[in-house]
């Protein structure tokens, strides 16, 4: 775990960094009220859908588009290291974290918790920094997967698309290339 923290540092600080800006953004709108409260989620609330919508549709379609990577890895001339593959999965499991916990934000933000008699407006408060806490979150759990996915794309442009020498290459196949020189 602590080899995947050095390896995609860039990403993960991407992430965080987006991540602890939108908190600090939240933490600059000061302390809301209840019935305030209840105001601003009923005001944002279609936005914070349509965040959670659109991360669910983009991480669905970046799963689809790591099975179209495995199979340009897989078919190209290159032998590609282990390495190669764990960075895939890792980005796999990271980004179907992302859209479970973007599905189950959306099935809960649609809970029509601002037309209820039954709630304590002193829990408006509580709801309203929870919905923007795990917006941030999604948000900078996107970068982050986007960040990585970004990383594995130019590498397999190097090595598939430009043949250049990387270390991703397992190091038996430029042996044999060598040998099949000499």
């Amino acid at each position: 775990m602590n080899d995947f923290f050095t390896t995609n540092k860039r990403s993960i600080f991407g992430g965080l960094l987006t991540f602890l800006f939108l908190l600090i953004g939240i933490f600059l709108l000061g302390n809301v009220s209840g019935y305030k409260a209840k105001e601003l989620i009923e005001a944002s609330l279609s936005g914070v859908n349509m965040l959670c919508n659109t991360i669910v549709l983009g991480s669905a379609t970046i799963l689809t588009l790591l099975l179209t990577l495995l199979g340009i890895s897989t078919s190209s001339k290159s032998t590609l290291k282990k390495a190669h593959y764990i960075q895939v999965s890792n980005i796999a499991k990271i980004d179907t974290v992302l859209f479970i916990t973007a599905l189950v934000l959306f099935q809960m933000f649609n809970i029509p918790i601002t037309e209820s008699e039954e709630v304590p407006t002193s829990w408006f408060k509580y709801l309203y920094w929870i919905t923007l806490f795990f917006s941030s979150l999604i948000s900078g759990m996107m970068v982050t997967v986007v960040l990585l996915l970004y990383s594995t794309v130019t590498n397999i442009i190097s090595i598939v698309g430009l043949g250049k020498d990387h270390y991703l290459i397992s190091e038996e196949e430029i042996e044999e290339e060598e040998e099949e020189k000499n």
